[in-house]
């Protein structure tokens, strides 16, 4: 029986699956495999797919559904770039670092192109991304963006639109001018995340849905225990993210959970998708807490944003997003909201992905911030190649330091909190 703790909400992406579910059961009795991996999301499917096509052998263990987590609930935005500032990466590490960790996330986009094609992902694969700015700090912030990544990082594809140009391409008075990114766009993430499932599964990995890591034992090799059985094997991947649950020690504090919220309204017909998003664009707006949306593969307005560190959902969380909804689109007054849900991601202190090994055999990949859709994909190549021996582009991103957030399994989720009150004032000025 599933564990109730374990159940994914409803949401407009569990309605709309179009990928046939994983054939698989919950673990029963005990499995020797090369390498286990812990975590169904986009990090553990891709690692499973990456690795079978290696000839590895491999069993998946999911606490819940597969794309249980963030990789089946999220906006799903593919772009390159970290959930923080580039310029948070060359003072850690130095732009020449930094060149190969922003150039690595490029190529993060273009294989999550590449695995949709490839493996006929029906995920509603669409290009076109904007980064809108709400007040005038954003423009100079997102102009001061675009000159140094196409100065330091040679990146070409931003260009800068406001005016007609830009409602050309969202149809709202609210954004002084935005960028438009052209590598950069939007998909169904849990049609993509079953995808890659699939593609996994018939590259010869095994998976277990509804199957919790209760233990695991550290050594060569390495045993991960289960309610109703074990895995043994030589390697062990950890890809939990926000729902790691306190199962690897050392890696408890270094995230924490934030949970984001979204909507789906009833399908919008092509006059009222052509008066939001007539390009089909995504678009996020440049707030430290931001908001988000896109259209669906059948017009929906998909919309995101607000958070909680806490646990529990705001108040007043519902008037708040329709709230804003009206206020940008008048036109979809009326248009009833038919799905609402929320989910965790997980953050870093400084919002970069948190990638490291803690054992010879025991590899994790985390933290990806809210920016992880198509990087978690890439993390994914990066375990496989690292197992397999070849380890120097993983240790690119593994090199970035992390700490522990700060107050202790007590007070750090209210000093996030706290820190996060002053970055929504902030946002208001």
């Amino acid at each position: 029986m599933a564990d109730p703790t374990f159940e994914a909400p409803a949401s407009y992406y569990r309605d709309s699956i179009a990928v046939r579910p994983v054939a698989s059961q919950p673990l029963v009795g005990e499995r020797r495999v090369d390498v286990c991996v812990i975590g169904a999301g986009v990090t553990g499917c891709s690692t499973a797919l990456h690795l079978a096509e290696r000839g590895y052998s491999v069993a998946v263990l999911e606490a819940g559904e597969i794309g249980y987590g963030a990789s089946g609930r999220s906006g799903g935005q593919i772009l390159p770039g970290l959930g923080t500032d580039i310029a948070t990466v060359e003072k850690a590490l130095g732009r020449p670092r930094a060149r190969e960790i922003w150039e690595m996330t490029r190529e993060a986009v273009r294989l999550t192109a590449a695995l949709v094609e490839r493996h006929a992902i029906p995920c509603d694969l669409a290009w076109g991304y904007l980064h809108a700015a709400v007040k005038p700090r954003h423009v100079r912030e997102l102009q001061a963006f675009r000159d140094r990544l196409a100065r330091d990082y040679d990146y070409q594809a931003l260009s800068w639109l406001e005016g007609d140009a830009l409602r050309e391409r969202v149809v709202s008075d609210a954004y002084p001018g935005a960028l438009f990114e052209s590598e950069a766009g939007h998909l169904h993430p849990l049609n993509y995340t079953l995808g890659l499932a699939r593609a996994a599964e018939q590259a010869g990995a095994e998976f277990y849905p509804h199957t919790p890591a209760l233990e695991i034992q550290r050594g060569a090799p390495v045993r991960v225990t289960t309610a109703q059985g074990v895995v043994v094997a030589e390697s062990l991947v950890v890809a939990t993210n926000a729902y790691l649950r306190g199962l690897v020690a050392e890696l408890d504090g270094r995230i924490m959970p934030a949970a984001n919220y979204m909507i789906a309204t009833a399908p919008l017909s092509e006059a009222q998708a052509a008066q939001v998003l007539p390009h089909n664009d995504a678009l996020s707006d440049a707030n430290f807490v931001l908001d988000y949306y896109r259209l669906s593969g059948d017009r929906r307005l998909i919309y995101g944003g607000e958070v909680s560190y806490n646990g529990r959902e705001p108040p007043g969380l519902e008037a708040r997003i329709d709230a804003k909804i009206a206020r940008l689109f008048p036109v979809l007054a009326g248009v009833p909201i038919e799905y609402r849900w929320g989910g965790d991601v997980a953050i870093t202190v400084n919002r970069a992905p948190d990638f490291g090994r803690l054992d010879a055999n025991l590899y994790y990949a985390q933290g990806y911030s809210g920016h992880g859709m198509a990087l978690a994909g890439l993390a994914g190549q990066l375990l496989a190649e690292t197992i397999a021996g070849q380890h120097e582009r993983f240790d690119v991103f593994a090199a970035m330091p992390h700490r522990r957030f700060p107050g202790g399994r007590r007070l750090r989720t209210p000093l996030l909190v706290l820190a996060t009150q002053y970055y929504k004032l902030r946002d208001r000025l």
